[in-house]
């Protein structure tokens, strides 16, 4: 997963930064909040550590700020030196989703985050994923259109799982290059690009397929459901479905 973290004090931030990289996550650090708003302008992350008091915003303004104005539902930890009643009960009905208490106890961290990942993304870890006429098989790793297998290279199937597991929401191209290349050099931008092309004429991802993967313009790339009928059980626009045991 692609993490944020947000504290204005290096040795705290590179803390959290090592703890998430422990359990297998990238971590990009910020110590001003406002650097930190400007980059969820045109980034996007799976997750967001920040810190409460800092020298140019308040932790809760933050929150409100990507709750309201980019209407993001994105998971966010509170990691502060706040401990009274009423700082976490303001941070809750800010938009936070959870609240931890400095000094970081490197354990406790690693579990909150884990447990704030799964409940966020948890029908997204089946060893069978199914959207609508797409169906994921994470244990061969082979995606099926109505039945029918679908040749795809490996970064192919990385790709097109990642954008269905995040249907309706705008990926940054460095999320994309740095989740599935694991860099974010020019060289992945291109590549980038090629394999984008070839996913949309071999999952055909078309409105009347139910899908559309929309560029946006100096950002990223977004899936979008195109279905019109909700109450349909098997309609894309109900999320996935997750056969197997969840990890």
């Amino acid at each position: 997963m692609r993490i944020a973290a947000l504290d204005d004090e290096p040795c705290q931030l590179e803390l959290i930064r090592h703890t998430m990289e422990d359990i297998g996550h990238e971590c990009h650090g910020f110590t001003e909040g406002k650097v930190l708003l400007r980059d969820l302008r045109h980034q996007s992350y799976d997750l967001l550590i920040l810190d409460w008091s800092l020298p140019d915003v308040q932790g809760p303004r933050v929150v409100r700020w990507i709750r309201e104005d980019l209407n993001s539902r994105i998971p966010i930890l509170f990691v502060t030196n706040r401990r009274e009643e009423q700082d976490m009960v303001e941070g809750l009905a800010a938009g936070a989703d959870d609240f931890m208490v400095k000094p970081i106890r490197v354990r406790e961290l690693e579990a909150r985050v884990r447990a704030l990942l799964r409940r966020s993304y948890s029908a997204l870890h089946g060893t069978d994923l199914n959207f609508g006429d797409y169906q994921f098989s994470a244990a061969t790793h082979t995606l099926r259109i109505k039945g029918q297998a679908v040749e795809l290279s490996h970064r192919e199937y990385d790709l097109a799982f990642l954008l269905f597991q995040n249907i309706g929401r705008l990926l940054s191209r460095e999320h994309l290059r740095e989740a599935v290349w694991g860099e974010i050099n020019e060289r992945a931008s291109r590549t980038l690009d090629t394999h984008i092309s070839r996913l949309r004429g071999k999952l055909e991802l078309v409105p009347s397929n139910g899908f559309l993967l929309s560029a946006v313009y100096g950002l990223g790339y977004r899936l979008e459901c195109t279905s019109g009928d909700p109450t349909d059980p098997f309609n894309p626009a109900q999320g996935p479905s997750a056969g197997g045991t969840s990890k």
